[in-house]
């Protein structure tokens, strides 16, 4: 019987796993640097979407103290089936939690010792408590890019229309579809931003920040309804793997309608559904 990648994939989830990087990583702590390493690691611990670094011990620039208290384990039953990159402190894999010390400077429960053999000597990292990541000289945004994930971005002249309700959001035949892996069953519409109905859609207060897309303006509809915050968003200055959607608009395909030639596409059923 032939098996589903995606099913591959989420089983792999399921256990502590890491892959060596081949880049020089740095990291800072109130502008100075916090590590500097040509020694690390990607770590996915069991149900984590997207990994974390661990770097030698040795290659931190900062005091590594075992936090007390130490978090409890979460109960996994407990826990959804994927975990984002948020929420650090719930670790999925025995081991210790540690501060990060620089002289009066405490960042708490911001570092994490897996009790795993292959993992010996390294300190998983809380990405977003340090203030910036470079690799070699390239800023991080986000969390650690996934070296297994890649994102394609294929024009389209099918026609496609996205609908709130019964009301028309947006209607193109230049739409950019944009595929993450791999997810490579859910297609995201960017739609030109002059094939958004004029008037429909108001500015939001909402930022969010990919790893592989770069930082997002959230769009609402200007009638105010609920089910119309953050209904789309854009890239401003996207990264280079998402620099065709630049000046584009996509819409949340799991609360809206999008027909693509005159044909309702399925909702999807995802963490952003509600």
């Amino acid at each position: 019987m032939a098996l589903r990648m995606t099913t591959h994939l989420g089983l792999a989830r399921q256990d502590l796993a890491y892959e060596p990087v081949a880049v020089r990583l740095r990291a800072f702590l109130d502008g100075e640097p916090a590590l500097d390493t040509v020694a690390g690691v990607l770590v996915w611990e069991p149900r984590r979407i997207v990994p974390t670094y661990a770097v030698p011990a040795r290659d931190l620039l900062v005091e590594i103290e075992a936090s007390d208290p130490q978090p409890e384990r979460p109960d996994l039953a407990a826990l959804p089936p994927v975990l984002g990159p948020g929420s650090f402190e719930r670790h999925t894999t025995p081991g210790t939690a540690v501060d990060l010390v620089r002289g009066p400077r405490r960042l708490p429960r911001a570092g994490f010792v897996p009790a795993d053999a292959d993992l010996d000597g390294l300190v998983v990292l809380d990405f977003a408590a340090l203030d910036g990541w470079l690799a070699e000289d390239e800023p991080l945004v986000g969390h650690p890019r996934d070296p297994f994930k890649r994102i394609d971005v294929l024009a389209s002249h099918r026609s496609v229309e996205v609908r709130l309700d019964g009301t028309v959001l947006a209607r193109t035949d230049r739409a950019q579809l944009l595929i993450e892996g791999p997810m490579l069953a859910l297609v995201r519409y960017y739609v030109p931003a002059q094939d958004v109905v004029p008037g429909v859609l108001v500015p939001s207060e909402t930022r969010t920040t990919c790893a592989y897309k770069g930082r997002a303006s959230y769009l609402s509809t200007a009638d105010g309804r609920p089910e119309g915050r953050d209904i789309g968003w854009t890239y401003p200055e996207p990264l280079d793997d998402a620099v065709r959607v630049r000046d584009h608009v996509a819409f949340w395909n799991e609360r809206t309608d999008v027909l693509v030639d005159g044909e309702v596409v399925e909702r999807p059923v995802t963490p952003w559904s509600r």
